[in-house]
């Protein structure tokens, strides 16, 4: 049993050093920091795959058309039926916004089994620039942010640009557990990620990328069945040469009210995705879980030591974790107000659940189709063997 605590205690530890250096990456970055000068604004396509819409969307999409920016730019908004409702918000957005090179584009064909993909090929067709700009449909940017977002391209290099994006309005309990794991975790991880060499891997809610770079790698048709289309763009980008650029200007992501079985199925197909995607790195992620080793510790050391040292350590533990983990939030939402301290530990957990999940199969359920998830990252019907 004394071996057993030792074990404990040195997965607690180690849980609390990888938190200590994924939160020095993480104030170490820029974060928020903006360009002194805006004269370089090379031609632009954004291609907006959409569908449906809901309370937040119109606003959303009329972010990208209010960007102060000096140069060229395009804008795409692409749908797979003319009788998908966001059709009028857009049309509504053309007529309010008629000196915005935009337009409307039906995307009538199936290309493959990721529809996102599908709408992609078929905008990359009708754009005019050179520099290419993918973004989810419920990503709001700030004024200035394409001035930021191209800005690394000063780097010949540099073939590809993305950004983080936070979770703007956690309206549910269940939405705020998940905004611990995006607004701390996600973008923490990858900082700390990047401590360790060049990122291989994009992020997939905003990805500015030079065409060439593109057809390089087969463009956006080499990913027609990909789940983890914006993983595989920046790990394909990356072995054949590019480099990956990270801007500082965080973009915000908004969502209808959503409940816990919703969010769930979204974090089960997050961890599936990153399983088949970075298999040796997901297994080994769980001895970062700050506050699973130490409540382990606690409960054996509870058992096996007759001292209170231990308990009040681990204890200690998840108190650093809460700590270092509202701080990280209130840094990226740039604002004092946070989700409850106690979501913290409610969050770790659950993910350890989501993590074992996460290896005991391979179908995933993505806009309410059930689909299966290839060894290779690839989708397919979940009927299909």
């Amino acid at each position: 049993m004394i071996l057993l605590n030792s074990i404990f205690a040195g997965l607690a530890v180690l849980s609390l050093a990888i938190g200590l250096w994924q939160y020095a990456a993480a104030r170490k970055f820029p974060l928020h920091q903006r360009i002194a000068d805006p004269a370089f604004a090379p031609a632009v396509s954004i291609l907006k795959p959409l569908k449906g819409c809901d309370a937040t969307t119109a606003e959303s999409l009329q972010s990208w058309l209010n960007q102060d920016y000096t140069g060229p730019v395009q804008i795409l908004f692409g749908v797979a039926h003319a009788d998908d409702s966001v059709c009028h918000v857009v049309r509504e957005l053309l007529q309010k916004n008629p000196n915005v090179d935009a337009q409307l584009v039906i995307c009538g064909e199936v290309l493959g089994a990721n529809s996102k993909v599908s709408k992609l090929i078929q905008l990359e067709r009708a754009a005019k620039h050179d520099l290419v700009l993918s973004c989810d449909a419920d990503v709001r940017a700030p004024r200035d942010f394409l001035i930021n977002f191209v800005a690394p391209l000063r780097d010949p290099e540099i073939a590809l640009v993305n950004c983080f994006y936070r979770l703007a309005n956690p309206a549910t309990v269940a939405m705020q557990w998940e905004a611990v794991a995006i607004n701390v975790d996600f973008w923490s991880h990858v900082l700390q990620a990047r401590t360790m060499g060049p990122l291989d891997f994009a992020l997939g809610a905003a990805i500015l990328a030079r065409r060439k770079s593109l057809e390089a790698i087969g463009g956006y048709p080499a990913f027609a069945n990909s789940l983890a289309d914006d993983y595989q763009i920046g790990n394909r980008v990356v072995k054949n040469g590019g480099k990956i650029a990270l801007c500082p200007v965080v973009v915000e992501c908004w969502d209808t009210p959503v409940n816990w079985r919703a969010v769930w199925k979204h974090q089960l197909r997050w961890g599936r995705t990153i399983r088949v995607s970075r298999p040796v790195a997901y297994f080994f992620s769980i001895l970062s879980n700050a506050t699973l080793w130490p409540l382990l510790w606690l409960i054996v050391a509870l058992v096996t030591t007759k001292t209170f040292c231990a308990p009040l350590a681990a204890i200690a533990f998840v108190l650093i974790r809460i700590a270092l983990a509202q701080s990280l939030q209130r840094r990226f939402l740039q604002s004092s107000q946070t989700t409850p301290f106690w979501l913290v530990p409610v969050k770790d957990l659950l993910q350890t659940v989501i993590w074992a999940a996460a290896f005991c199969g391979n179908t995933i359920e993505w806009r309410g189709q059930k689909m299966r998830l290839r060894r290779n990252g690839d989708l397919e019907p979940a009927s299909h063997h």
